[in-house]
């Protein structure tokens, strides 16, 4: 039996062509599972995890179903981060071009007026949603002709505190309209928030296999606060490491790290929240071309940060909590390929981070890897010298 294409999913031949050309020449999972629903009009639920293939699941459609001579903007995609926003726009642009298409991101830290002239020509936008709320209060931007929503990465919009102005963007849009909603889990506000925003949606959850998540090693060095940095160089100098993601707690540690690893003679970059969107996106660039091959970033500054090949990722900083660490180490071993997790612990950390790695199923990882401490019995049976020996030796020395 052939395998499935796109061109049997419906998608267009100028799409197929221009996928083609990139070297895309058959659909992923959760793009087999809702290109076809969304080509016939449906709103889908997805629920798919970052790395699957989602923003073409959504970009190929619709591509197709918007004609350039459609009133303007026709499509708005709703993204968390600016590095996001950037990368789906990356994503899309050959299959936008291929129907003689515009597109445009919108996101803050960068000066507005040249992204509000690419907004007011596009017929898809993509955007974070304060930098949005901007143009449209400056009334550059309105939503009247959007006939597509696409929320994306919605259970992190939740997180990230954006539920408020959703739902002013999506009180702007025509009711009468396809809304495409896509997260990481469908349940709780999530799921909450999707039920509110469509209507009659084809509901699709796609689970990669546990193969090609399972090629990653989880390693946790127990050592002191004063040894990280020492520890930290060691595993950098590696000759065999490839990029390496570094998770650190704070913007301010970012940085500071950075310059430490510098001071021994170790290249790397940050991406954190008080960076300018140009340093950000440099910093990213030069990661991904493989220029700088450690990257030291922030959880939030991390969030839609996508980037291939991986090999290991390290918690220079404890994570807060179990879904802070999935989400860390999940950024290695996509794909089927190997990756390595490894997190520094230091002693009044240790106990919430061994209620991690139990939750995680990673205890025998963990305890492996911990101090031991000599039996009780053994520290008792030492021999003890009498108080007469004490102060006789003390004397004649």
């Amino acid at each position: 039996m052939s395998k499935q294409s796109f061109a049997d999913l419906g998608v267009s031949k100028p799409v197929v062509a221009a996928l083609s050309k990139r070297g895309i020449q058959a659909p992923f999972a959760v793009q087999k599972l809702v290109i076809e629903d969304i080509l016939d009009g449906h709103d889908v639920l997805v629920q798919s995890p970052t790395g699957s293939g989602k923003t073409l699941a959504f970009g190929i459609p619709l591509a197709d179903r918007i004609e350039a001579t459609d009133r303007r903007a026709a499509a708005l995609v709703l993204a968390p981060t600016r590095e996001l926003a950037t990368q789906i726009v990356d994503e899309l642009l050959p299959a936008v071009h291929a129907r003689a298409l515009k597109i445009a991101a919108v996101y803050g830290g960068v000066g507005i007026e040249r992204q509000a002239r690419r907004a007011r020509d596009a017929h898809i936008i993509v955007a974070t949603p304060g930098r949005l709320e901007d143009l449209i209060e400056r009334r550059i931007v309105n939503l009247e002709h959007i006939r597509t929503l696409v929320v994306d990465e919605g259970d992190r919009m939740l997180d990230m505190g954006f539920r408020p102005a959703l739902d002013r963007i999506v009180a702007r849009i025509p009711r009468e309209r396809q809304t495409l909603f896509f997260s990481a889990t469908l349940e709780g506000a999530a799921g909450q928030a999707a039920r509110e925003y469509t209507h009659k949606p084809r509901r699709h959850v796609h689970t990669p296999p546990a193969e090609k998540h399972g090629d990653v090693q989880h390693r946790f060095v127990h050592l002191k606060h004063e040894d990280k940095l020492r520890t930290l160089v060691t595993e950098l100098r590696d000759p065999d490491h490839g990029r390496t993601l570094v998770f650190v707690r704070t913007k301010r540690g970012a940085d500071r790290l950075v310059k430490r690893l510098k001071n021994s003679d170790v290249k790397a970059v940050a991406m954190h929240g008080d960076k300018t969107q140009s340093q950000r996106q440099r910093a990213l660039a030069s990661f991904e071309d493989g220029r700088v091959k450690t990257l030291v970033a922030t959880d939030v500054a991390a969030r839609g940060i996508d980037v291939e090949h991986v090999t290991r990722v390290i918690n220079f900083d404890a994570p807060e909590d179990r879904d802070a660490y999935v989400h860390r180490v999940g950024r290695t071993g996509r794909a089927g390929r190997s990756g390595a997790g490894v997190s520094f612990v230091i002693e009044d950390q240790r106990e919430d981070m061994r209620k991690i790695a139990l939750d995680l199923g990673l205890g025998h990882e963990f305890d492996n890897a911990a101090p031991r401490k000599a039996p009780r019995a053994a520290r008792a049976s030492r021999p003890q010298r009498s108080r007469s020996a004490r102060r006789s030796r003390s004397k004649s020395g």
